[in-house]
């Protein structure tokens, strides 16, 4: 592993329909793997719960969300958190116009994940009007639309 070093503009960007996705960081060594990510989401219909093969935690910078994490609602301000354990259903919603927070997920596949999401399922539709692509881009991952 090697230092690594992101300016706050920087990053690959992955636009998604539950915000922009933008890849800061993956970091693999003998002891592990994880992969961080800055989200900006704007108030908009939230993405279906899903089941992901990671955990993760949302930290919010900015913003208000509410991160409903194994059916159970958690309202997260700014300095918050919430950890969402491995095959657990998650999703959010924005409270108020936006939110950005860090996305911090273990393991070396949600980049991947969110790289095929971004360039197979269009951001400006609802999740309704993309459920095809939506559902061949998790089966692809192993992720998972909760009760489905």
């Amino acid at each position: 592993m090697s230092t690594t070093y992101v300016r706050p503009d920087e990053g690959r960007r992955y636009p998604m329909i539950d915000g922009d996705h933008v890849a800061k960081a993956a970091v693999k060594d003998d002891l592990g793997a994880f992969e961080v990510f800055e989200v900006t989401a704007p108030a908009a219909p939230m993405a279906p719960p899903h089941v992901s093969p990671w955990s993760g935690v949302l930290y919010l910078l900015e913003g208000r969300v509410t991160a409903y994490v194994d059916g159970k609602p958690y309202d997260v301000e700014p300095g918050g958190l919430v950890v969402c354990p491995t095959g657990t259903p998650v999703t959010f919603e924005v409270v108020g116009d936006a939110a950005r927070f860090l996305a911090i997920v273990t393991g070396d596949r949600a980049g991947r994940f969110f790289a095929d999401f971004s360039s197979s399922v269009r951001a400006d539709l609802p999740p309704a009007d993309s459920m095809a692509a939506i559902l061949s881009v998790t089966e692809r991952h192993g992720v998972g639309l909760a009760g489905g």
